[in-house]
């Protein structure tokens, strides 16, 4: 265990969201410039990529992702890495827009057949897999569930799971560790589901106290749905100091940590995927 007397201070925040959400509330500049007044070295803007949006599956509606380009890679002293939230939609552990297929371009030319989920996911960085309309798993078994998570950790986008203890669907904790682990994945604990889910706190504990016992690194995150929570750590820290959890697995301790996770999980960054032929 870790035996560190500074303070446990979280130099990313890589699980955020903008107005693109929807029931979020900021654009991306007033995240990052509330990440740099916190001393925030990466900030990782991660937006909804489920139902919550939108009813029609049209590439207009997710444009956003394709002009990611666009964004500067280094803004106000901050590292800014692109991704999403992809919504986990069965107990296969597959991700939101695999089956749909788009052939037109935002202008209406045709082009080569891409899946929604293709054309978002090539200009991530990263991916973070989560749980948020659980109606599909109601009636799932601990394995069942259990098996959901672990497939959801093995999509080579997906860099990490997210909230599933504020999720609420149980399962064998220690088994989705270990293929994350062996993914090089992490585990996300969510400073949102301590502060405001009451709930969840149970099983997120348990997440979390696991993670430390079996050596698996996790991710701390706001999820912040408005500017004013970007870098807003006031709960999980004073948590893990309290658990002595030790902080070489906590992967959003510092820019380079967490972009040692990124390597470790071969997750290729947007750039160097191929571009998409007309679009």
């Amino acid at each position: 265990m870790s035996t560190q007397t500074e303070p446990l201070r979280l130099a990313c925040d890589t699980h955020t969201h903008t107005i693109f959400s929807r029931h979020a509330y900021s654009t991306i500049e007033e995240n990052v410039r509330t990440a740099a007044e916190r001393g925030i070295e990466l900030l990782g803007s991660t937006d909804h990529f489920s139902d919550m949006l939108y009813l029609q599956r049209d590439i207009r509606n997710y444009q956003y992702y394709n002009n990611y380009r666009v964004w500067p890679r280094e803004w106000h002293g901050v590292k800014l890495l692109h991704g999403a939230e992809a919504d986990i939609v069965n107990l296969h552990g597959d991700l939101y827009g695999a089956d749909d297929v788009f052939a037109t371009s935002i202008d209406g030319t045709p082009v080569e057949p891409i899946s929604m989920q293709d054309y978002v996911f090539r200009r991530c960085d990263y991916v973070v897999a989560s749980v948020h309309n659980k109606w599909f798993a109601r009636n799932a078994t601990i394995a069942q569930a259990t098996d959901m998570y672990v497939r959801a950790l093995e999509h080579p986008k997906v860099l990490t799971l997210g909230h599933s203890g504020r999720s609420g669907i149980r399962y064998d904790i220690d088994t989705v560790l270990e293929a994350a682990r062996v993914n090089h994945k992490l585990i996300e604990i969510n400073e949102y589901s301590f502060t405001h889910v009451e709930k969840s706190h149970e099983m997120c504990l348990e997440i979390l106290e696991r993670c430390a016992e079996t050596n698996t690194p996790i991710a701390v995150n706001t999820d912040s749905h408005i500017s004013a929570e970007i870098g807003d750590f006031h709960y999980v820290p004073k948590l893990l100091e309290e658990m002595h959890f030790p902080r070489e697995l906590i992967a959003t301790r510092s820019a380079e940590a967490f972009l040692n996770a990124l390597r470790a999980a071969n997750i290729a960054p947007a750039e160097e995927c191929e571009p998409i032929p007309g679009l």
